[in-house]
């Protein structure tokens, strides 16, 4: 893997599946790489089995054909976005997480250096695969952190884990702390969500999501800096922030 540059800021998506960054995340993705960040996907499983059943219903199929679909699809997602990614392959519908994975995981952080961290929410009743994801990102940034874990190779400081919005927000403990606004890059993120071929049925809801959250950042924004907001991503940050002033 490639070191970035000590002044560039860089994020970090932990992703169960191979869709989920885009439907929750690819606003920020596209938003920040058009700040310069360096952004870096990180896909735990493609999905194969609870997540491409468009793919299934074609006949055919098989789960390596299935993998390789899904695989393409996330990878121009990715490319549209302007963002890195790699792919885990542990399989989901059980996702399960070994400790070489776990390793792996910290290893992107400490090469990454992310400002933030982005993954699922810490509950959702209707896939507990997206919930294993985020503990596996807090556990993996906290080896990260370690400086027994591989001394000498350069730990990571205390990046900001933040929750992306889950499919069913009420049944999930899921509530928007931070809003952003995605306006500029909306076109981004709607060629991202047309790549994902695979679950075509998901296009028009999270449009109509990214526009609630529109109504609702500006509704959430001061006066002196209104600005006409129409698409935005909402998040619940996990960790605390130690700002300068509570302005």
């Amino acid at each position: 893997m490639s070191s970035s540059p000590l002044s560039q800021k860089t994020g970090l998506i932990v992703s169960a599946h191979s869709a989920d960054f885009v439907w929750r995340a690819a606003g920020a993705i596209a938003l920040h790489v058009k700040q310069g960040f360096r952004m870096k996907v990180v896909c735990l499983s493609f999905g194969e089995r609870g997540e491409s059943a468009k793919l299934w219903r074609k006949g055919g199929m098989t789960e390596s054909s299935v993998k390789a679909a899904r695989r393409e699809e996330a990878q121009v997602a990715a490319d549209i976005l302007g963002a890195e990614i790699e792919f885990f392959d542990l399989g989901d519908y059980p996702l399960r997480v070994p400790d070489e994975a776990l390793f792996r995981l910290a290893d992107v952080y400490r090469e990454l250096q992310p400002s933030f961290v982005l993954s699922h929410s810490e509950q959702d009743p209707y896939n507990y695969d997206h919930p294993l994801a985020m503990r596996v990102a807090q556990e993996a940034r906290i080896i990260a952190q370690a400086e027994g874990y591989e001394p000498g190779a350069g730990i990571i400081g205390a990046p900001h884990v933040l929750a992306f919005e889950p499919h069913q927000t009420e049944q999930c403990g899921w509530i928007p702390n931070t809003f952003l606004d995605i306006t500029e890059v909306w076109d981004t993120k709607r060629q991202a969500i047309e790549a994902m071929a695979g679950q075509e049925h998901l296009w028009e809801y999270y449009t109509r999501v990214a526009l609630q959250r529109g109504v609702q950042a500006k509704r959430n924004i001061g006066i002196t800096a209104a600005r006409n907001i129409k698409y935005a991503e909402a998040y619940m940050r996990l960790t605390p922030t130690v700002p300068e002033n509570l302005a």
